[in-house]
């Protein structure tokens, strides 16, 4: 006979499960409060769908905190997995010049989702919409919609707290905690950041990118683009920094990130170019021969008095490692992803509570972090098929 298994949810991890689980040995419903499936999954298609990223495994692995927390899983099932397993159901995908994953080009994500949710249908499994998970009873069964639903399995895919406008509210954390399970504070992840811009500076600069630079905060590193915003900075060049940056904000209301807005040349190149120049206006050396844009310059000429603005040497410093404060986080629910939920000391390698038998935890509800560039869906489904490989052995 059969075994039962209510998946909570209906995000990448929670898909991704239920499209792994053998259907020959359970019976499969998927729960989702919302009127239709993945909400949070097609927001993050808009602007271009990043499903995931084609560097190297070991690379890869090394995106994620805490490092070895979905190491297993994703070198279980990878970014390749991901991509050979979208093309059977009819999902060819590309690898961009960023080196990022798209869907081949034309085909929405509604379709990359609708297929998947075809998949699952074909297979067996079964969606319920509009059904939301409230608590537990006496006995541990789920009360979903006021109603009792016993399973053998729980699977909770309820996602984190950013996005509202999608159903990723984290209004289940206050349950969760009542009964004793062990949770950490939700905080942004992959958002922007506060600077207190000069306003003259603002006024001229706002909306501009930084690009091909390089941003470090205490010993990590990040290669991207930026936007200069009203706020501060938002961008890929700076989002993977969030782990950072946020401690130091903990810990000292403020975090120190540095620019390397030349990161192809070295110290003594940068130097060597200006000196050289045959021009003498620094400000068009800058434009000409390292192809700095206005936003870099203002940002040397604000932070530089003319004296140093003008010395080769000091100019350089500041070109190769150019210091801006941090005061703050945009809010949880304008960023891209949050930290926090459910503490990973709660549950065991598996996603198992330590306090309920048998249920189980997945995606990003759990307090892990990565970038965006397509690291995040791959964690949450490579997590989904980990968990799925394990129930599959449990009953073989």
């Amino acid at each position: 006979m059969k075994k039962s298994i209510s998946i909570i949810g209906s995000g990448p991890s929670a898909l991704f499960l239920a499209a792994f689980l053998d259907l020959e040995k359970y019976d499969v419903t998927i729960f989702e409060k919302n009127k239709t499936a993945g909400r949070k999954f097609l927001v993050a298609g808009k602007g271009g769908f990043n499903l995931t990223h084609s560097e190297s495994l070991e690379n890869f692995t090394e995106k994620y905190t805490p490092t070895n927390f979905l190491k297993e899983s994703i070198t279980n099932f990878t970014n390749q997995n991901f991509r050979d397993w979208l093309l059977k159901i009819g999902i060819p995908t590309y690898i961009g010049s960023s080196k990022r994953v798209y869907p081949k080009e034309g085909i929405k994500p509604i379709k990359v989702l609708n297929t998947i949710l075809k998949h699952l249908e074909n297979k067996g499994v079964h969606l319920k919409f509009s059904h939301c998970f409230s608590t537990w009873n006496n006995e541990n069964n789920i009360i979903i919609n006021d109603k009792q639903i016993k399973s053998d399995f729980t699977v909770f895919a309820l996602g984190g707290a950013s996005w509202k406008v999608t159903g990723s509210d984290g209004n289940w954390f206050d349950v969760f905690q009542s009964i004793g399970i062990k949770t950490v504070p939700f905080e942004a992840s992959n958002c922007a950041f506060k600077i207190i811009w000069e306003s003259d500076f603002l006024k001229k600069n706002e909306g501009k990118p930084l690009k091909n630079i390089e941003i470090y905060c205490d010993s990590k590193k990040q290669k991207g683009e930026v936007v200069i915003t009203k706020f501060g900075l938002e961008g890929n060049g700076i989002y993977g920094l969030s782990p950072q940056i946020r401690d130091q904000l903990n810990a000292n209301n403020k975090a120190i990130i540095y620019i390397d807005f030349k990161p192809i040349f070295d110290l003594e190149k940068v130097n060597f170019k200006i000196k050289n120049a045959l021009s003498k206006n620094t400000t068009q050396i800058l434009k000409k021969e390292l192809k700095l844009n206005s936003a870099v310059i203002d940002l040397l000429k604000n932070n530089l008095s003319k004296e140093d603005y003008l010395n080769s040497d000091i100019l350089s410093k500041k070109i190769k490692k150019f210091p801006l404060e941090i005061v703050a986080t945009n809010s949880l629910d304008k960023a891209i992803s949050s930290v926090g939920g459910i503490c990973l000391t709660a549950i065991n390698k598996h996603g198992e509570l330590n306090v309920l038998k048998n249920q189980f935890c997945i995606g990003e509800m759990l307090n892990w972090d990565a970038p965006t560039d397509g690291y995040l869906i791959q964690g949450c489904v490579s997590h989904g098929v980990s968990l799925a490989n394990y129930l599959n052995k449990l009953s073989s």
